[in-house]
């Protein structure tokens, strides 16, 4: 069982950047997610990437401004964030996954605010 903890959300104006991480507990050998949610809405897919690196995916509305990576030695994978956007604003979670399907095991996440 993977064990993960986000943070680096916060606070920031449209435009800026932030730089989410996801530290890894267990087994890392497999794809990293992430995730959001904005109050009253459902959980969305945000992008992936698998163990080597060599596939990554992220959603259209992200795409260009979103950039996931992952060091394996360090069992940590990033979403940085440039030019954020209010409708950005959500918790942001990253989990496991095989076969596009994530882990039933969710973390806290991390909040990110973009102020207009």
């Amino acid at each position: 069982q993977v064990q993960l903890v986000e943070s680096g959300g916060g606070l920031v104006q449209a435009g800026g950047s932030l730089r989410l991480s996801c530290a890894a507990s267990g087994r890392t050998f497999t794809t990293y997610a992430w995730f959001r949610q904005a109050p009253g809405k459902e959980r969305e897919f945000v992008a992936d990437i698998s163990w080597s690196g060599s596939r990554i995916r992220y959603t259209e509305s992200v795409k260009g401004r979103f950039t996931i990576s992952r060091d394996n030695a360090k069992n940590t994978v990033y979403l940085q964030m440039n030019s954020l956007k209010p409708e950005d604003t959500a918790v942001y979670y990253c989990n496991t996954v095989v076969g596009d399907t994530p882990s039933d095991y969710w973390g806290q996440g991390t909040q990110v605010t973009v102020s207009s």
